[in-house]
């Protein structure tokens, strides 16, 4: 994730006060869990806190999690199976709901000549 951008504001939450759309945009965006992902900052008071960066059009946010918050945070929701991976019937959900493209998320489809491939036999 690059760096915010300056005219965007930046929100610092944590995950469960976060309104429920954004929640499941985060999801998508960190399918494998939260933890690995996990920026460190010092915060207003100096104290060095740890959060997850996520940014939409509009704002740029931190939510604030412990990398133990974010493992539970996995463990405990039912999105996520026990691997913690989100769900693929869920992502395929939450993908339509948010209007993402699942081809852009899916590491399976990445060639994109796969499609010209097929076209070129065709022709043949």
């Amino acid at each position: 994730m690059s760096s915010p951008s300056p005219s965007k504001p930046r929100v610092i939450k944590d995950f469960e006060k976060l309104d429920k759309d954004i929640q499941e945009q985060i999801k998508l965006e960190y399918p494998e869990g939260f933890e690995d992902n996990l920026i460190y900052f010092t915060n207003k008071e100096g104290k060095r806190v740890s959060a997850l960066p996520f940014e939409t059009e509009e704002k740029y946010y931190l939510v604030r999690m412990t990398i133990e918050e974010a493992q539970q945070i996995i463990e405990d929701d039912d999105d996520y199976d026990e691997d913690g991976n989100l769900k693929d019937d869920i992502r395929v959900e939450y993908a339509e709901k948010h209007n993402e493209d699942l081809d852009d998320m899916d590491d399976e489809d990445d060639d994109p000549y796969d499609d010209a491939d097929e076209e070129e036999d065709d022709e043949d």
